[in-house]
Formats: structure tokens, C-alpha cells, sequence
């Protein structure tokens, strides 16, 4: 059996591809709504967040022959766990990671290493910011921007009451609040941009699956500046941004077990 962990559209087309190869898969991702997407193709999921000691029973439990990482560029909590949790299995992991987006710098284009950076260059800008780097990491935009002078903090999330509950705890207002599930299309980013009068926008490199290439076209043909915080770096060891590639992994080393 091959676990991959996942949750995105195109971890989710990974697992359909390594079935399709001839191989069980269960696969693990953090919310109902991903979970849903999973059973509509009939695929095993587990649901909820995984320690690499949770990680490690579920290997050793499912007789799991090799861990595919295809989670989220920017979940790296979750990239740390399946390592730990591979390596003291004693498993193979291979990482699946959607590939970057060649963004170029300019005036109206500015990469940030992280969300604390992100958060520093906007307060020095100030005006209307919209946010489109989801929940996780609201509070750190939230305790930086909010009550800042000459200031509105637009946030742009999933339609999850969770979601709804953090925004009302860090004090954004329901008028400050896009509850949307995407992907957008530049033509839907230009309408919101002009809506609220977006006058900065943050985004993710999450790559084109993750539709930050129709966010920043329609700022800049917009003339907004763009903050995009750039993707953590860890050494993952074996790394593809393409599906063969992994698959091709996985039959060499059951090839090798075998």
C-alpha cells in the first residue's frame, strides 16, 4: 500500500495516477471538504492532522511500503512529519511538489522570505490589503495591521465557520471578510481588487495549480504592488514536479523489494 498525503487538486490526481499504476492507495488529508473530494473518486482517506508518531503507527500498522508527500507548498509542518515519520518507519518518502512559478521582480512585485516579513512591508505601506495567504497565518497580519492608521485588512479565506470564528477573535470585521473557495479567475481577482480598493495585495508561491499567476496579472494590470512570500525551503531529499517521475519512484523501489 502507498500513503499519500494530500489534500490538493493535483495530490489528489497523484493518488488517481498511482492507483491507476496498479498500486492500493490510502491517502491522508486535514479537512472534510478535501476528504469529500477524495470519496467522490473512491479513494481510502483519513482525516485530521498526523504527527510523525501517528505517521509512523499508520505505516507500520497499513504495511505502508512507501510515503508520498504531495501536500501543500507551504505545509511544512506536515513535510517534517512524514520525513520523521519515514525515516523511523525505516520506509522510502518521495516528495511530489507542484513546480514554482517564475515570478519577476519589478516595481510592483516585491518576495518576502516569510509571513513576519510580509506582514513588516505592508504595515509600511499601509492602505487597503488584501490578503489571499488564507487562515493559518491570519494572526500575523492581524496583530501588524489591524488598528494601523490609514489601514483596512481585506481577508480573503475558505467559507469554513472556523475560519469565520479565528476573523472574529482577531478582531477583522464581516465587511473585511471574502469567504470564497476558488480557484479565481483574473477577471474575478480584477472585480474584488476594484470592489474594495485594493491598493497592495499578499500572496503565496503556491504555484500555477494554486492560481497566484491570476492574482498577480490582475494586480498588475491593475497597477497594484504584490507582496509574495516565498516557499519554505527544506531538503527533501527526492523531489519531482511531475507525477511520472514519482510513479517511477515507486516502481523502482517495490521492484527492489520484490
Amino acid at each position: 500500500m502507498i500513503l499519500v498525503l494530500a489534500g490538493t487538486s493535483d495530490a489528489r490526481e497523484l493518488a488517481l495516477g498511482i492507483r491507476a499504476a496498479g498500486y492500493e492507495v490510502l491517502t491522508t488529508v486535514v479537512t472534510e471538504s478535501a476528504a469529500k473530494s477524495m470519496e467522490i473518486e473512491g479513494l481510502p482517506v483519513l482525516t485530521g492532522r498526523l504527527t510523525s508518531e501517528d505517521m509512523k503507527q499508520l505505516i507500520e500498522q497499513k504495511g505502508i511500503r512507501i510515503v508520498v508527500d504531495a501536500t501543500h507548498p507551504f505545509a511544512e509542518e506536515a513535510s517534517k512529519n512524514a520525513m520523521a515519520a519515514a525515516k523511523l518507519a525505516v520506509v522510502p518518502y518521495v516528495r511530489f511538489e507542484r513546480q514554482s512559478l517564475s515570478i519577476e521582480q519589478g516595481a510592483l512585485v516585491t518576495t518576502v522570505d516569510d509571513y513576519k516579513q510580509a506582514a513588516e512591508l505592508a504595515a509600511d505601506k499601509r492602505g487597503n490589503i488584501m490578503l489571499t495567504t488564507g487562515s493559518k497565518t491570519l494572526k500575523i497580519f492581524a496583530d501588524r495591521l489591524i488598528g494601523l492608521p490609514d489601514t483596512r485588512l481585506i481577508a480573503r479565506m475558505l467559507p469554513r465557520q472556523d475560519n469565520m470564528e479565528k476573523c472574529e477573535e482577531l478582531g477583522i470585521e464581516q465587511k473585511n471578510i471574502i469567504a470564497m473557495q476558488g480557484p479565481f479567475s483574473k477577471e474575478l481577482n480584477k472585480a474584488l481588487y476594484d470592489h474594495y480598493k485594493v491598493t497592495l495585495m499578499i500572496t503565496k508561491e503556491s504555484g500555477k495549480v494554486g492560481a497566484v499567476d491570476e492574482k498577480l496579472e490582475a494586480a498588475l494590470e491593475m497597477g497594484i504592488p504584490s507582496i509574495v512570500i516565498g516557499r519554505p525551503e527544506l531538503e527533501y531529499g527526492t523531489l519531482y514536479s511531475d507525477f511520472n517521475g514519482v510513479i517511477q519512484f515507486i516502481n523502482d523501489r517495490t521492484q527492489k523489494e520484490d
